[in-house]
């Protein structure tokens, strides 16, 4: 059986997502966070996710004109870490 891949989205500091990548690291997880998904470049978690070799993409919400354009740039960049689950991690 695969072991399940993850996408993390997330908005700040990045605390959530250090808790699942601690829980990662000894097994308690159930998957392996493949991709980090931020929406605004500067956050910490982006850093804390390539500290950790994980790849980040940022869809910065102010780029879209309104939250469909929005949603729907988000939607594709989920497509594309090809996960299996998404988790929210203080995402907005």
């Amino acid at each position: 059986m695969a072991i399940p891949r993850v996408t993390v989205l997330t908005s700040g500091r990045g605390s959530n997502l250090a808790a699942l990548l601690a829980a990662e690291r000894v097994g308690r997880l159930g998957g392996t966070i493949a991709t980090v998904i931020g929406n605004r470049p500067s956050i910490p978690a982006l850093a804390i996710a390539d500290a950790h070799g994980v790849p980040g993409i940022v869809v910065p919400q102010q780029a879209y004109a309104d939250r469909d354009a929005f949603d729907a740039a988000l939607a594709t960049a989920i497509d594309t870490s090809e996960a299996d689950l998404v988790v929210l991690a203080g995402f907005m």
